[in-house]
């Protein structure tokens, strides 16, 4: 019997409500205010969340990865900060390799983004020019790091850097690893203690890590227990130090069906932004028009490189 194919699409949520005051059971009363953004169009998605508040307006920053190419470039979308109004998008950063997780943030009057770049081969700093459009490479962190999904927090004089590592049998899904730095642009050590967690139900990064209520160290992370991205638990750190770092998982946890009827097959962002909360969520096809558009991607790159060879001699 031929496999199933499956092909995930997520959808991005604005939820009005600041992360602090939600549990499951007020995420899904809250369900019917969710403002969700805009269908990406056929064979898109949007996904991986972040946002900046800016006097009236909300900037999210999404992952927008198209199928047909599969490669992902991230788009800035503004809002107005009290309705909640779309007011339009734009394409923030694009690159030729693959972009996603915009972790967008101010320091010291600038902004910054660290976005996924793991097929660059690095975690790298980006610092924003005369816009939000208008983003300039600033430093590798931690240069020839495969890494995914890089969560950054500046706690007890120091930054720290949580991120998965990419790598053979789904690696990036069931460890967690730690860098820590005196000041943002480094120097980034990793820690000794690497990987700090290893637990495909709680490991990789899912949202921006928050100071909880008993002062402690706070991260969103994935539960791929049973696919990736199926759910989203957040992690505690009772220790978090340069020689020892010790976690444990709260009792949160968080998927789809909680807001949506359609996307039940996971949330994997949980975004702090001020008085909103961030998700997506995600929903799973198995129709095979995949196969198709597939192999027409494959048959256009087999055709480019006879044009090149033909070209070339």
């Amino acid at each position: 019997m031929l496999k199933r194919p499956r092909t995930d699409f997520w959808q991005v949520g604005i939820v009005p409500a600041p992360l602090a005051s939600l549990d499951a059971a007020a995420l899904r009363a809250l369900a019917p205010q969710i403002r969700w953004l805009q269908p990406a169009g056929d064979w898109r998605y949007l996904a991986d969340p972040f946002g900046l508040r800016r006097g009236e307006l909300l900037h999210v920053f999404v992952e927008a990865f198209d199928y047909r190419s599969k490669h992902a470039v991230i788009e800035r979308h503004e809002f107005g900060a009290a309705d909640l109004d779309w007011r339009g998008k734009r394409v923030a950063l694009a690159r030729p390799f693959h972009l996603s997780y915009p972790f967008v943030f101010e320091h010291e009057g600038q902004t910054w983004m660290v976005p996924e770049s793991h097929r660059a081969g690095e975690i790298a700093l980006y610092r924003a020019g005369a816009s939000l459009d208008d983003w300039h490479r600033e430093c590798a962190l931690l240069p020839d790091v495969p890494g995914a999904d890089a969560s950054l927090i500046q706690h007890q004089g120091r930054w720290w850097m949580f991120f998965a590592r990419v790598g053979p049998g789904a690696l990036d899904q069931r460890e967690l690893h730690v860098a820590h730095a005196p000041h943002l642009t480094g120097p980034w050590t990793l820690h000794p203690g690497n990987p700090v967690r290893r637990e495909r139900s709680g490991a990789r990064p899912a949202g921006r890590p928050y100071l909880g209520a008993d002062g402690l160290v706070h991260l969103p992370v994935q539960d791929c227990s049973i696919s990736y991205g199926g759910a989203t638990r957040v992690l505690r750190f009772e220790r978090l130090d340069e020689a020892e770092v010790r976690c444990s998982p709260t009792a949160l946890h968080l998927h789809g069906d909680l807001v949506s009827d359609v996307y039940t097959a996971g949330l994997h962002t949980w975004s702090e932004c001020g008085p909103v909360t961030l998700i997506d969520v995600k929903r799973i096809d198995h129709s095979r028009a995949k196969q198709w558009l597939d192999l027409q991607r494959r048959a256009r790159r087999l055709l480019g490189w006879k044009a090149e060879q033909k070209h070339g001699a």
